[in-house]
């Protein structure tokens, strides 16, 4: 009876003890299998720290020294002032100096400069009379966010900057008028900054990881013999994978388009023939990119995560979430190496502006020669392969 009875707690007490051992054996391997998994284990640091870094020393939600555009019609004493007072406020930053009207309009279509100012001319003379004269103030306003904080800081800053060059105490009123105008978004509604950045967020994410599981797929599913034996050329075979995704992402991009035209009443001021081509451009660099990740992992948990590293700064970097002039310029020249940042230029100005192609020369020119770093990478790194 005793040896009965003690037989079945000992089975119990092995069992528990059988429960643990095996559990400690799985944690072993997982952590044998992680630190085997270069990639990943990359990413467990990486991902934390590139966020803290990013919101911590780029993102900054009161931008400051935002670049401007000056027309300066006369120069004078009160001219002067008025500058010195705009910068003295750190909003503003004086980039360009333009000589007409045409000028002033192309850089901020094009995305240049978030301000202009102009004085006209004859204004301290005006002044001067008391014909209270108007100085023009406009500011792209497709960033709500970077034209808000300038606009709101005009009215005191002048009027105190200036007592000491028109009055011998307070000025009892401001001697002229400040015309600011909010082009392209004069309401600063969101949705006509928002819904344009979709666009090319949505496209960035979806090609990304389309292309980055392409090549990975292959190898998982055995499938790479078949295709190593045949007579084909590693550019055959990149665009052979790319191609039925540019359709897929023109598709996409026709969708969130009408959506946004239909639904929130997006305006879309310019060439769709034009916002077209460029989609198509930024479609086949986001592909190419995705299928140079496709070439550099092992399998597809670590494809999709280079495509996560990769997308993560796309968004806070490139002026989506955040205004892009605002950020310190480290944080600009990478944001200039993504194809998001140019993108997104790209469909707010034709959308919103009505740019041209030779508005929008430089951002063509940079998703240009992104997509071609992108493609000889993907073929060195596919022909890698196939050796």
């Amino acid at each position: 009876m005793t040896l009965a009875a003690n037989q079945p707690r000992e089975e119990v007490q092995q069992s528990r003890f059988g429960f643990w051992r095996r559990s400690y054996a799985m944690v072993v391997k997982e952590f044998i299998q992680l630190r085997r998994d270069r990639v990943s284990f990359a990413m467990i640091v990486m991902i934390p720290v590139m966020q803290l870094l990013l919101f911590g020393y780029a993102i900054n939600t009161t931008p400051h020294h935002l670049p401007t555009a000056v027309l300066l019609q006369e120069d004078t004493d009160l001219g002067r002032s008025i500058l010195k007072a705009l910068e003295n406020t750190q909003y503003f930053k004086f980039t360009y100096q333009v000589h007409d009207v045409h000028e002033f309009d192309d850089l901020l279509k094009s995305g240049k400069v978030l301000f202009g100012v102009e004085i006209p001319r004859g204004f301290e003379r005006a002044v001067r009379r008391g014909d209270h004269p108007a100085l023009l103030v406009a500011a792209d306003a497709t960033d709500p966010i970077a034209a808000s904080s300038g606009l709101s800081s005009l009215s005191v800053l002048v009027q105190t900057a200036l007592a000491h060059d028109l009055f011998t105490g307070d000025p009892p009123s401001l001697p002229f008028e400040i015309r600011a105008h909010a082009r392209y978004n004069p309401a600063a509604s969101s949705r006509l900054n928002i819904v344009p950045g979709l666009v090319g967020t949505i496209l960035t994410m979806t090609m990304l990881i389309f292309t980055a599981l392409s090549v990975t797929r292959e190898i998982e599913r055995g499938t790479m013999e078949s295709l190593l034996s045949m007579p084909i050329k590693p550019v055959e075979v990149m665009f052979g994978k790319i191609i039925p995704y540019v359709l897929v992402g023109f598709i996409q991009t026709t969708i969130i388009i009408a959506i946004g035209v239909l639904l929130f009443g997006v305006p879309v001021y310019g060439s769709l023939t034009l916002l077209a081509v460029l989609s198509t451009l930024f479609i086949t660099t986001n592909l190419s990119i995705g299928y140079t990740f496709s070439t550099l992992a092992q399998n597809q948990l670590q494809a999709m995560q280079l495509s996560i590293m990769f997308f993560l700064p796309s968004i806070l970097l490139s002026g989506f979430m955040f205004p892009f002039l605002g950020m310190p310029a480290w944080a600009q020249y990478v944001g200039e190496c993504l194809p998001l940042t140019h993108y997104l230029r790209i469909v707010r100005a034709i959308m919103l502006k009505g740019a041209t192609v030779q508005n929008l020369e430089y951002d063509m020119l940079a998703l240009i020669g992104l997509m071609l770093v992108a493609m000889t990478i993907a073929v060195t790194r596919f022909r890698r392969t196939l050796d």
